[in-house]
């Protein structure tokens, strides 16, 4: 008979502020490289796939299809980098994932234009995104379940916010890069070089990450070599788990990928909002973003984690469609909505890496958090800049606020049956 693997005590948290470094330097330069995209689409779109007969909107719906199409490579990112973390360590999954990721912008940035190479220079670019998602969803798993089992008693809350410091640290520096370009350059030299000097700076920030997360501590507990974690293990013997993870996420998402990623675009398509002053409004926001993120997690650890995300579903819920109407030509127009949306996602983003990590035991933490999370991002937060440009091709751009608000309705329904994990010791 086979023996189940049983999980060696773990030592106790040490070095917690290194493992908050380690982890959110490497973060930082795999959402720089992943958002960086995003904010360049309106030139990648002219640049790299062919013209649309009098539509203007073909060629950036087809830009935004290829950023979703990264999205659907990020849960078999989850599964096998995932894997790769419950087997051989959190340590070595974060390696690779930040070596795909600078790899992949590295041919990004070289990726040959259709008036160039034709149909060959999308189909680059569809494969740099397809290895940047299998990055992003191996990221995901591994840094979050690192820095929650980092943590020391009532602090895994607070540890578990700097993943989304991080992460908005990469876009501010995603949105600051695109922002300078724009303002500086003429709009000549972005369409032919400009656009491909971020995703080189990404490819040299990628191997300052690689060299930083060797001095990352090993979190998980080793494991009797008996019997091996099975690669779908996590969502085979935890179903239940991995549904509640889907529905954790789902409002979140959509509601993040909103009003970090696609707000920008979304006021130059809606409101004719300038491209340089919209990028430089989201990098102002970002920032705040960022800044708010640990107070949220310090809360948490005090009050528990449902408080808070019921009041980012009830907030998003009511306020998300008055929020995105209030959006005109004025600068502080939008950064106001801006501010409002990204303080109401607060009460999710700065605690969901601990409550992911509550929901699973260890020896399948990174892998069961992993398929589920990136499945449910793919299908509603990698795909939201797409359905809010079709929307608009369409002529129902107001369809799109209620389409977010109802999803983060929906996550308010499972936050209400969710149990309080702020307050019980994490399994490691």
């Amino acid at each position: 008979m086979a023996v189940e693997d049983t999980p060696v005590a773990a030592p106790p948290p040490r070095g917690g502020a290194r493992q908050i470094l380690v982890a959110s330097v490497g973060n930082v330069v795999e959402w720089y490289d992943w958002h960086v995209y995003t904010f360049l689409a309106t030139y990648i779109a002219a640049e790299v796939f062919p013209q649309g007969s009098g539509n203007s909107l073909v060629p950036l719906l087809a830009t935004f299809a290829v950023f979703a199409v990264g999205f659907f490579a990020r849960p078999l990112g989850g599964l096998l980098l995932g894997a790769v973390a419950d087997r051989r360590g959190r340590r070595a999954a974060l390696t690779a994932t930040v070596f795909l990721m600078g790899a992949s912008c590295l041919v990004v940035a070289l990726t040959p234009t259709f008036a160039v190479a034709g149909p060959l220079g999308p189909v680059v670019l569809v494969l740099a995104r397809l290895v940047q998602g299998l990055s992003a969803g191996g990221e995901f798993a591994a840094s979050t379940t690192l820095l929650a089992e980092s943590a020391g008693p009532g602090r895994r809350g607070l540890f578990s916010s700097f993943h989304y410091v991080a992460a908005t640290a990469g876009q501010v520096l995603a949105s600051g890069t695109a922002a300078l370009l724009v303002l500086t350059l003429d709009d000549h030299a972005m369409h032919t070089w400009g656009w491909r000097v971020p995703f080189l700076v990404g490819a040299v920030l990628s191997l300052l990450g690689l060299w930083i997360r060797h001095a990352a501590r090993e979190t998980l507990a080793e494991v009797r070599p008996e019997r091996r974690t099975g690669l779908f293990e996590g969502v085979r013997r935890h179903p239940r788990a991995s549904l509640l993870i889907c529905g954790i996420t789902v409002g979140g998402t959509i509601a993040f990928y909103t009003w970090t990623t696609y707000l920008p675009t979304y006021a130059q398509v809606n409101a004719g909002f300038d491209k340089g002053r919209s990028l430089l409004v989201g990098t102002v926001s970002l920032v705040f973003f960022g800044l708010v993120q640990p107070l949220g997690g310090l809360l948490s650890d005090r009050v528990g984690r449902r408080p808070l995300l019921l009041g980012f579903a009830g907030g998003s819920a009511v306020l998300c469609v008055p929020l995105l109407h209030l959006i005109g030509s004025s600068f502080w127009s939008l950064l106001f909505v801006q501010c409002t949306g990204l303080l109401l996602l607060t009460g999710y983003t700065s605690i969901a890496a601990a409550v992911n990590a509550e929901v699973f035991p260890a020896r399948v933490r990174a892998s069961g958090v992993g398929v589920p999370y990136s499945l449910t991002v793919a299908l509603f937060g990698g795909t939201a800049p797409y359905v809010g440009t079709l929307l608009k091709d369409q002529g129902v751009a107001d369809a799109f606020p209620w389409y977010v608000a109802g999803l983060c309705l929906l996550s308010g329904l499972v936050y209400l049956r969710l149990p309080e994990g702020a307050f019980e010791q994490l399994d490691r």
